[in-house]
């Protein structure tokens, strides 16, 4: 077990298994965002959740919204 501490203390072995790592990390997030239609179709419909709220705010007569405040 000390031979592998002193074989990762070492930076010229530590950086392509640093490496090797996150590859294999961002090629597996990117799979997964990619793939399957229904994710699809759920991340997309995301991307207009800042919108949402104003369109409801907009839709509401000025009037009511006055009234709400009192």
């Amino acid at each position: 077990m000390a031979e592998v501490w002193e074989w990762l203390s070492k930076m010229e072995n530590t950086k392509p298994l640093a490496l090797v790592i996150f590859f294999t990390t961002f090629v597996a997030i990117v799979l997964y965002v990619y793939s399957g239609k229904k994710r699809k179709r759920r991340l997309e419909s995301y991307k207009h959740i800042p919108f949402m709220d104003e369109d409801a705010d907009e839709r509401e007569p000025r009037s009511q919204r006055n009234n709400d405040d009192d």
